[in-house]
């Protein structure tokens, strides 16, 4: 991959991780203003509004990426999102990360390389 696709795919990574770690973080704000409140107070929350707006732009870097690198390259992004999410997660919101997870997050790192290495 040439330094601009590696480059798309670090600002796709961050963003993708990001939007994720935001709507997570405007859910949990409006889960504790009940349920009779979730809706309104979750809609609005400008972490909500931010992680749309990520979501929006990464999805422009996500067709970049997809222009200039292979499908089968730019379809293991969604595999690499999930350890970075999750990793988040854990730094961020203090979620467990149990043996079963580490052992399913271990084995799509695998596969993620398998299907990297695998040549053209």
């Amino acid at each position: 991959m040439s330094l601009f696709a590696w480059t798309l795919l670090a600002a796709v990574l961050i963003g993708n991780t990001a939007g994720q770690l935001l709507l997570k973080a405007a859910s949990i704000h409006a889960d504790s203003a009940g349920e009779d409140d979730h809706w309104r107070v979750l809609l609005s929350h400008p972490l909500l509004w931010l992680g749309v707006a990520v979501y929006l732009a990464e999805f422009f870097l996500w067709l970049a990426f997809l222009s200039v690198v292979p499908l089968w390259q730019g379809g293991m992004v969604a595999c690499i999102d999930i350890l970075l999410v999750m990793v988040g997660g854990r730094l961020i919101f203090g979620e467990q990360i149990t043996p079963a997870r580490a052992g399913a997050i271990s084995m799509i790192a695998v596969g993620v390389l398998m299907v990297g290495l695998g040549g053209n």
